[in-house]
């Protein structure tokens, strides 16, 4: 059985940071590109960030660049995400996903993090 368990999520200041993780089970994670996505309430889900599977190749959106960095440990089956900078327009869910073409395309149920004073 699949599963993707994100944690890490609450409440934090505006400039403050949160680390959210996410751990999968069920699959061979080594073999998938892991994502981290968010939806805002009223916006469609974007991508965050993303990570190739040996970690060495990772991506941004623009929002996130120089904020946020992706990582992932395979002898742990998990994928990391650090938010530093937090602004109010970072609040949303977070969701984790796990991505291999024509094999799998998998989702967590979600982390909120809300960023307010």
């Amino acid at each position: 059985q699949v599963q993707l368990v994100e944690s890490g999520g609450g409440l934090v200041q505006p400039g403050g940071s949160l680390r959210l993780s996410c751990t999968a089970s069920g699959f061979t994670f080594a073999w998938y590109v892991m994502r981290w996505y968010r939806q805002a309430p009223g916006k469609e889900r974007e991508l965050v960030a993303l990570i190739g599977t040996a970690g060495g190749n990772t991506n941004y959106a623009d929002s996130a660049k120089g904020r946020f960095t992706i990582s992932r440990d395979n002898t742990e089956n998990t994928v990391y995400l650090q938010m530093n900078s937090l602004k109010s327009e970072d609040t949303a869910v977070y969701y984790c996903n796990a991505w291999r073409p024509t094999i799998g395309n998998y989702w967590g149920q979600g982390t909120q993090v809300t960023v307010s004073s």
